[in-house]
This record gives C-alpha cells, structure tokens and sequence, in this order.
C-alpha cells in the first residue's frame, strides 16, 4: 500500500524533528523542509498528499507559500501552524484557503487527528470529483453534461432535441470511430426502428447545423460510402 506524502515545511529544528519522526512512525512519508523559498520548490518536484506549513518562515512567509499553492492547487490540504493568539495568521490562511489551523505549541496527538481528518475530507472530495467528471463528455471545444444534458460548444450553448442529444453523445462516445448508419439506428432509434435508415443522415444535418457554428470547425464528417465519424478536422 503506498504511504501518504507530507510535505512539513518548519524552521524550528526540534519542532521539524519532532514531527518527521512522530509522522514516520504514523506510517506516512515525509519530507523536512526549513526554508520557504526550499518548500516551494519542493511542492512544485513533487506529488503531496498533505502539507504541514508554518506560518514563520525564513525566504518566503507561510502565507505567501500557501497563496503560491492556491493559484493552480485547489485540493491539497494545507494545515496550518501559528503562534498562540495570531488570529491575523489565522484569518489570512484561511483566507487563502488552509483547511484548518494549529496553534503553537500543540500537543501531537491534536496534529496527528487534524491531519487524518482533512487526509480523509481529501479522498472524499477526490471520490465526489470523479463522479462529476464521469458526467463530463468533452471533445475539443465541444462539452457535454450528461446529468444536466446540457450541450456546450465553445462558450456557448446548444439546444437540442432529445433525439439529436442522444445522437451527438451517441458520436461522442465513439469518437474517431466511423460508425455506419445501421449502426447509429439501432444505438439512437433502438433495434424495433421501422423507419428508413435516411432517418439518420436528416439528424445529423440538423445536429451539425447547430453544432457548426460560423469560425468554427465542423465536428461530425461524413465518410462517403460507409457513414459519419466525430473527429478534429483536418
């Protein structure tokens, strides 16, 4: 089972000590770091499943690392550590958004739960993200919500019928493949269809005609002789 990663990013040297040690022993992998200038660095070369983040720092503040963290880094736990009574230290991290604090001087037993706590908020959140990106089709500039049905195509939307939805997700799905008109009939219309299979070609022009909007590329290409296919244009 791979051990979760903790950046502790700490100036004072028996602090630091204190927890890489008690950390290790909880079973996690830890990297020590002194300086804020070094953190950041390390946070940018490597893969962190929580950082441990003073707020007093030498090269570079607590908070400023952490505002540095947050401009691409939205789901890392940060956990604070602050001086007893610096509720400017408190405000400003959560501000910038830290998951939580810890006060100075703390008892270790108070930072090992802070750390299973958020470490579990964490899995949680990454759990609830892949049910909403699974949600997601995308496509070039070309999105669709299946939980929504909305259609999106560039920045704007695109009002379909239900029909002509569940034929563009239909294409989407089996993107880059061609895909023949029988087999688009019985995918869309169902196999008890007892239309003509012309059906499919008056669909796709009224998808395209909605999808094709004026500067941009067309999406669904015809492959003459066989059937349509959803790719980049050349």
């Amino acid at each position: 089972m791979k051990k979760e990663t903790i950046l502790v990013v700490e100036d004072e040297e028996k602090i630091a000590r204190l927890l890489e040690l008690e950390l290790e022993y909880e079973g996690y992998q830890v990297t020590k770091v002194m300086d804020g200038l070094e953190a950041f660095d390390a946070y940018r070369s490597g893969k962190w499943d929580l950082v441990l983040l003073d707020v007093m720092l030498p090269g570079l503040s607590g908070i400023e690392l952490l505002r540095r963290i947050r401009i691409n880094d939205k789901h890392t736990p940060v956990l604070l550590l602050t001086a007893k009574g610096s509720v400017e230290d408190k405000v400003s991290g959560l501000d910038y958004g830290a998951n939580d604090y810890i006060t100075k001087p703390f008892q270790i037993e108070e930072v090992l739960a802070r750390i299973r706590a958020a470490l579990r908020f964490k899995e949680v959140t990454e759990v609830e993200q892949i049910e909403v990106d699974t949600d997601l089709l995308t496509f070039a500039d070309l999105k669709i919500n299946q939980r929504t049905r909305e259609v999106y195509r560039g920045e704007g939307s695109v009002d379909l019928t239900p029909r002509e939805y569940d034929l563009l997700v239909y294409l989407l799905t089996n993107k880059r493949q061609v895909l023949n008109r029988d087999q688009i009939l019985e995918a869309v219309w169902g196999y008890d269809f007892l239309g003509d299979t012309n059906v499919v070609d008056v669909y796709i022009r009224y998808v395209r005609k909605k999808l094709d909007l004026p500067n941009m590329p067309a999406l669904i290409h015809t492959v003459r002789g066989v059937g349509y296919v959803l790719k980049e244009a050349k």
